[in-house]
């Protein structure tokens, strides 16, 4: 694989795919998987978003969003709250056991991450994931993703 070493796309691809796998196994049965994950993230922040603007900080289509939420509300994850200034727009809470199910993910992620970057120094895993958030956040400026499933789409359409 030496004449691939250099190859961004190879490399980005390989080390996403050993993210994937290791996170999956973390994640286990959480409902929504790595999307459930990053809403009952979201869902413990001291100022609770809605619906509708979870759906656009997390490039989440609205209807996925729904039944995503309706799975980790059964869940006793996250309720869906009135906002105090407008009845109509439900914010998005973390519950008790959301939160505790959060704090235990939370250990059992970056024991994956920790796994997928072993080949580097605590030091270098730290610069190497500030220089990928750099870059991911030029990228996305220029090319803002405004649904995280079409990136999977895109990517099936575009594999031979």
């Amino acid at each position: 694989m030496a004449a691939l070493d250099g190859d961004l796309g190879w490399t980005l691809g390989t080390v996403f795919r050993a993210y994937v796998k290791a996170t999956d196994v973390a994640v286990g049965d959480l409902p929504g998987s790595h999307r459930g994950y990053q809403i009952l993230k979201a869902a413990t922040e001291e100022q609770p978003e809605s619906q509708s603007a979870l759906c656009q900080r997390l490039g989440i289509d609205r209807t996925v969003m729904t039944y995503l939420l309706d799975d980790l509300e059964r869940a006793d994850l996250v309720a869906r709250k009135p906002a105090p200034g407008d009845r109509r727009t439900r914010l998005v809470v973390a519950t008790e056991t959301g939160r505790a199910r959060l704090a235990e993910l939370d250990r059992r992620l970056a024991h994956a991450e920790t796994h997928v970057l072993s080949s580097l120094t605590a030091a270098d895993r730290k610069q190497f994931k500030a220089l990928l958030g750099t870059v991911a956040a030029h990228a996305n400026s220029l090319d803002p993703v405004a649904d995280a499933c079409r990136i999977v789409e895109d990517l099936a359409t575009h594999t031979p």
